[in-house]
């Protein structure tokens, strides 16, 4: 590998930078700010902290929407991950990142560097991270392609998931053909930390010392930030180089010394090395000090001969993580790392002229103020425009799609993959390890307990991304709604939303505002459920040959579960309770299951959602729960009540359930309306139940005969076995990946 440079001159005559993703405006304002023409390397230093991938610099006036602050809130968006107050002390930190570009071209790595570094991000805080979520989304699973992408993500995330220790809780996955060039991988980790322990990514005080701690620095990964921050194409494939490999072992070691070391009065700031590596470390943690850094590159522990500075400071090997530490308490710091066999090693120091400064082989190489690499990139208001299909879909009226047979029509959406199981999943991942898993993968939300407590984290993932292209202001209420459903049906109390915001190309004026519309949608909703958002990123050129994904704003929510007992799962419990269903049912069809299944394609409008409706219903339930009054409780979600009220016998229980719906049969089965419960609660709690949710409907009761049996107002809807059913919704993922279509 040749280190020949180009000259400064050289690149900007031949417009060398423009290969870096810099356009000519940039690289103007950057010889602007350093009052010559930057070098090689310091135009790397540019190229990738002014990537969409580190400066947000086309989502920031979007981003600025929405709520960051709460009473709970100890630590917004800003940081490596946002932390909430749980009371007595504690808190509970998490995020959310995308990994969509590396799984695309190398789905293994990149699914599992993708949890290595959330995971990272987590612990750089302080906190111990104790579970892991994740979203995925695919297309359909008909192409060797499609499958081999999805044989191969879920693999990447258990392999370092399971590897490292750190249970993998839940999630979501579902399939559209929008995402076939495109996969999207977005990883969720959630840890525990005492408020003492919170710790900062900030390089203060001058002449501190800057440690390097962790793997060895490769050639992996360089300008991984700017090619996330590109559209995918068939030359993709060519960038192979830029998917980083993880070791989750490496990273085990490097989680319990950060953990060790932050209990430490030596350390004064640390930070992950993630998107664009030494570069956003370095020069993020001395803007956010008001401070400079100098480094010593030669010091830089290294995998490969013959780096170059270029190499060194945008490589995004994993596993490392940058340290400030006070003057003269180097050596504590070195042997907690020793003791687990990692490098410390003293690179640089902290200075007093806000310059990032490198010196490589007795020269200064580059030189920069650390503020323009970490703040000062431009933020650009791009122009938005309603698309045409949008007006389209609006003028359209709910009409009810024709089904000639529910129940064929049923096991159909059963062995829909976005509706059947996805054990397939999460049978590959280690859900138990540190056994404090209390309701595992299956149900509404995940549920662990806080070790030395009688309270539980309830967690969850999700988006409904064909309402959001439907409509995306109503699409992302509906989106932070459902994932607080899920959180309150499992007796959870919504604290905070972490989100990665999944878009195609927005310099594109229809995808800007499918971003600007969902944000406002979130907003309100995040508002109205008084869930903050204090964490995420921004995941944009979600494109495969000009097409982009449906827009995909996955929402990962936390609740509190203030007591174990109120853990409350979807399954039904026992013969003889009350079936009950919160909520109105509508004749709404856009973005449905059936409705794609009908038609082959979406279109009209979105599913109403009134979030005034949503969070008193969403209250009463809580309250009802926490009264001990609920025994099961699931939200409605895709495939309507018929799904919701199948997926609530799937636990090999042996129970059935009875239940009679009033209006159109179609849309009382499948309508996919917003804001729904069903319930089930013991006889002699029913008068007490309905004393405090007026509005709830007794609709049927759990059976003890194995059966499904929907009645409608003119006979029965559907009926058979919960087997029947059971099999169809449970091999449904599996046999498509078996078979040779």
């Amino acid at each position: 590998m040749s280190n020949y440079e180009p000259t400064a001159e050289q690149i900007k005559e031949q417009k060398l930078y423009r290969d870096m993703g810099l356009s000519d405006e940039e690289f103007a304002m950057i010889e602007k700010i350093l009052g010559r023409l930057p070098n090689w390397t310091e135009t790397g230093l540019f190229s990738v902290m002014w990537s969409e991938h580190c400066s947000y610099k086309n989502s920031k006036p979007v981003l600025r929407k929405f709520p960051t602050k709460g009473p709970r809130v100890l630590q917004g968006p800003g940081e490596g991950a946002g932390i909430v107050d749980i009371d007595d002390g504690q808190a509970v930190v998490f995020k959310m990142e995308s990994h969509n570009h590396p799984s695309a071209i190398e789905p293994y790595q990149g699914a599992a560097t993708g949890v290595g570094g959330i995971i990272r991000d987590v612990f750089s805080m302080g906190a111990r991270p104790v579970a892991l979520l994740n979203s995925l989304r695919f297309g359909e699973l008909k192409s060797p392609r499609v499958k081999y992408l999805f044989e191969e993500v879920v693999a990447g995330i258990a392999g370092y998931g399971n590897c490292i220790g750190i249970p993998t809780v839940g999630g979501e996955v579902q399939f559209d053909p929008c995402y076939e060039g495109n996969p999207l991988v977005n990883a969720m980790c959630v840890g525990l930390i005492d408020h003492k322990d919170i710790q900062k990514g900030v390089a203060a005080g001058v002449g501190n010392t800057v440690m390097y701690v962790g793997a060895k620095t490769g050639r992996d990964g360089i300008h991984g930030a700017t090619f996330a921050s590109e559209e995918l194409s068939e030359e993709s494939e060519e960038k192979r180089p830029a998917v980083q490999v993880g070791d989750p072992f490496m990273e085990k070691l490097l989680l319990e010394a950060c953990l060790e070391v932050v209990k430490s009065d030596a350390l004064v700031g640390i930070q992950d090395m993630g998107a664009a590596g030494l570069t956003s470390s370095s020069s993020e943690m001395a803007s956010k000090a008001g401070s400079g850094i100098e480094m010593n590159l030669d010091l830089v522990p290294q995998r490969e001969t013959g780096m170059t500075a270029y190499e060194m400071m945008l490589s995004e090997s994993q596993e490392r993580m940058l340290l400030v530490v006070k003057k003269g308490r180097e050596e504590e710091v070195q042997k907690i790392f020793e003791k687990y066999g990692l490098d410390a090693v003293a690179i640089g120091r902290v200075t007093d002229d806000k310059m990032l400064r490198l010196i490589h082989k007795g020269k200064v190489v580059a030189e920069v103020p650390a503020d323009a690499l970490a703040k000062d990139a431009p933020v650009y208001h791009k122009p938005s425009k309603e698309p045409e299909y949008f007006r389209e879909f609006q003028a359209m009226e709910n009409t009810e799609p024709e089904v000639a047979d529910l129940k064929e029509t049923f096991l159909k959406l059963l062995q829909a993959p976005t509706i059947a199981s996805k054990e397939w999943v999460y049978d590959q991942f280690d859900y138990q390890v540190r056994t404090n898993t209390v309701v595992t993968p299956g149900s509404d939300a995940a549920v662990l307990r806080i070790r030395g407590t009688n309270k539980g984290l309830a967690m969850t993932a999700d988006c409904n991304s064909r309402y959001i292209y439907l409509d995306p202001e109503t699409g992302g209420k509906i989106a932070v709604a459902e994932a607080a459903r899920n959180i309150v049906a499992s007796g959870g109390e919504p604290l905070a939303i972490t989100d990665c915001l999944n878009f195609g190309n927005p310099e594109k004026p229809e995808i800007f505002w499918q971003l600007e519309k969902s944000a406002d949608g979130i907003s309100a909703a995040c508002t109205a459920l008084e869930t903050p958002v204090i964490s995420g990123n921004v995941s944009l050129y979600n494109e495969h040959s000009g097409q982009a994904v449906y827009p995909t704003p996955t929402i990962g929510m936390v609740g509190l579960v203030k007591d174990l007992s109120h853990v409350t799962t979807q399954y039904v419990k026992q013969s003889g309770d009350i079936v009950y269903l919160l909520g109105e049912t509508k004749t709404e069809f856009g973005g449905s299951e059936l409705q794609k299944l009908v038609y082959g394609k979406i279109f009209g409008k979105a599913p109403s959602i009134d979030l005034e409706t949503e969070a008193s219903r969403q209250k009463a339930l809580l309250s009802a729960i926490r009264a001990g009054l609920v025994q099961s409780a699931h939200d409605v979600a895709e495939g309507g009540v018929a799904v919701a009220l199948a997926e609530k016998t799937f636990n090999e229980s042996g129970l059935g359930i009875h239940v009679k719906l009033e209006g159109s049969p179609v849309t009382a089965l499948f309508s996919e309306s917003q804001s729904r419960f069903i319930v089930t609660v013991k006889e002699e709690n029913a008068q007490a139940f309905e004393n405090m949710i007026p509005e709830a409907k007794k609709i049927g009761v759990v059976t003890n005969d194995g059966k499904i049996t929907i009645e409608g107002e003119s006979g029965v809807l559907i009926e058979g076995t919960v087997e029947e059913f059971y099999s169809a919704w449970k091999g449904a993922i599996p046999c498509l990946l078996k078979s040779e279509a």
